[in-house]
């Protein structure tokens, strides 16, 4: 029997990436800030957080990224001509990202990588755990993944990674880990880490996706971490050390439900898509335009036998 952890209170939302799949969009705005239907990506993310629990959201930002802070604060001016109209809903609509959490925000500096981001929170965090998730990566919130997070790092220490299977082909695009069966359909114990490895060469199709539970020991691990050949401290290489050390757990969580990658375009356009179609508000015509412009204007371009 484990004794009682402290449950994590505070989340970390790295958001310093100049968003260059992006250009010329996120020229002069933060990708972060690129809407999902009529919400920034990000506000989907602080969202999730609070649904969580983590009402202390603290944004690691980067130059250029005002528009993150002014997102989150209020805007009297516009608050005034809604409320002297009489929109509510709109009003309500304004305040809703003020409202959310308590906001706080730390420069990174240089652009050294998502370790090094993590790493900048550490004054804030202080010696307790903390959730992180990537500011590009949504969770549909009818799929509970950090909670369950939460729940298993409060269970048995240490730090828990959200997994995700993906194509072979495309281990080298994220974090790939080695794991061992608990007694948990769901759960992992992560043995090994390896950044962006070759296909042939991962141990497994489990991929990191944006969402990780750590404990405050990551922090010392960081600082001792050593930059890769990109010049990054890398999350990933310091959560290893951590995986290999007996006394200090690396738990996965494993995902299967829905999730949009915001900081690839493509992905990015189907997030928009499938989540304007679930819309009560939009969704029955949006999703009649759909099929009638699918059909009618896509199917004939096809080639035949697609």
């Amino acid at each position: 029997m484990h004794p009682t952890r402290s449950r994590a209170g505070k989340a970390v939302i790295p958001a310093a990436g100049l968003g260059t799949r992006f250009l010329p969009a996120t020229k002069a705005t933060p990708k972060e800030m690129l809407p999902v239907v009529d919400k920034p990506a990000i506000q989907y993310v602080v969202e999730e957080a609070v649904a969580a629990g983590l009402d202390d959201v603290l944004l690691v930002t980067g130059r250029n990224k005002r528009a993150l802070e002014d997102h989150f604060d209020r805007a009297h001016e516009l608050e005034w001509m809604l409320s002297s109209r009489g929109d509510e809903q709109r009003l309500a609509r304004v305040r809703e990202s003020s409202e959310l959490a308590a906001m706080h925000y730390v420069r990174q500096g240089d652009p050294l990588g998502l370790g090094h981001a993590v790493l900048c929170a550490r004054a804030h965090v202080g010696d307790n755990p903390f959730a992180v998730l990537l500011g590009d990566d949504l969770i549909d919130e009818r799929d509970p993944l950090l909670p369950r997070m939460l729940d298993v790092q409060q269970q048995y220490g240490g730090s828990v990674v959200a997994l995700m299977e993906v194509d072979p082909a495309q281990i080298r695009q994220y974090g790939c880990a080695a794991v061992k069966p608990t007694g948990d359909d769901d759960l992992v114990e992560i043995v090994d880490l390896v950044e962006k490895p070759d296909p042939e060469q991962a141990p497994s199709n489990l991929a990191v996706i944006g969402r990780y539970v750590l404990a405050p020991e990551i922090f010392d691990v960081l600082a001792e971490t050593g930059a890769d050949g990109r010049g990054e401290i890398q999350l990933t290489d310091a959560l290893r050390k951590l995986a290999l050390d007996a006394e200090t757990p690396v738990h996965g969580v494993l995902f299967d439900g829905r999730r949009y990658d915001t900081g690839d375009r493509g992905d990015y356009l189907r997030a928009v898509v499938r989540l304007a179609c679930e819309r009560e508000d939009l969704g029955p015509e949006f999703s009649q335009w759909l099929l009638d412009y699918a059909t009618q204007e896509l199917a004939p371009r096809m080639p035949a036998g697609n």
